[in-house]
């Protein structure tokens, strides 16, 4: 499966794009299943914020039952079609990212953030940056009206950090979230099986869930083979790991 030229426009512009239909249901009920297993052994409530900040079900990241919807399905696929194939490191875990509902009324509205910034609770030592290439998310559960724990974007957003990091440098990201005026947040939609492709640098977060149902979602955080060589260059460069997009780049770059 490879991401049409509309798709990779989709893509370019708005910094993510949603695939419908892309793991079977046989595969998203046995992560649901093997889930609701774990989480039914009970949670302890003093490791919830670390939890939601680094994986639920932590002796699962790693089992068949959830890597297997990146590398046995068309998932690895799409993400080759951007990064080039053979080009992503091989994946063997997975977060596994819970949002219970909360009886919060109104909710709180959702918070832009980028991955591999430090915070008390998701592992990443103080004063580095972890970045990476491409969030991939699966979809295990519908989430089908906004605050829902929707995955939250901030399209377009990968170019004005782009610019902003050209600017002020990488490590700025040190000092906090760029000062950057954003554009409107989109909480996206979806339909268990469905998969979402997010450039790392798309600022992202998550909507509270005011629904009765917990949503159910699986990251993988991807790395271009060379991602260590490149280090943080890749944020003021953003599609240098990105093959399947250099035509693209070329004839819309602005």
């Amino acid at each position: 499966m490879q991401l049409t030229h509309a798709q990779k426009t989709e893509f370019y512009h708005n910094g993510y794009v949603k695939i419908p239909g892309v793991v079977p249901r046989l595969m998203v009920d046995a992560a649901v299943r093997a889930i609701n297993s774990s989480v039914g052994q009970g949670i302890d409530p003093a490791q919830v914020h670390i939890y939601q900040s680094r994986s639920f079900c932590p002796e699962l990241q790693r089992e068949a039952v959830i890597t297997d919807l990146y590398n046995k399905t068309p998932a690895l696929a799409l993400a080759e079609s951007l990064i080039g194939p053979g080009k992503v490191k091989p994946v063997g875990a997975g977060q596994i990212a819970l949002r219970f509902p909360t009886l919060q009324d109104p909710p709180n509205p959702p918070r832009p953030h980028l991955d591999g910034m430090h915070s008390p609770n998701n592992g990443v030592p103080q004063g580095t940056i972890r970045n990476f290439t491409m969030l991939l998310g699966v979809a295990l559960s519908d989430v089908t009206s906004s605050y829902s724990g929707n995955l939250t974007v901030w399209p377009g957003t990968h170019h004005l950090y782009e610019r902003y990091f050209r600017e002020q440098g990488p490590l700025a990201l040190l000092n906090g979230m760029p000062p950057v005026e954003l554009p409107e947040p989109v909480q996206i939609l979806v339909q268990a099986g469905d998969v979402i492709l997010a450039h790392y640098e798309l600022a992202h977060g998550v909507a509270q869930n005011v629904s009765p149902h917990p949503r159910y979602a699986i990251y993988f955080r991807l790395h271009h083979v060379e991602h260590e060589l490149h280090g943080h260059a890749t944020m003021s460069d953003i599609w240098r790991e990105w093959e399947g997009m250099q035509e693209m780049v070329a004839d819309l770059a602005v």
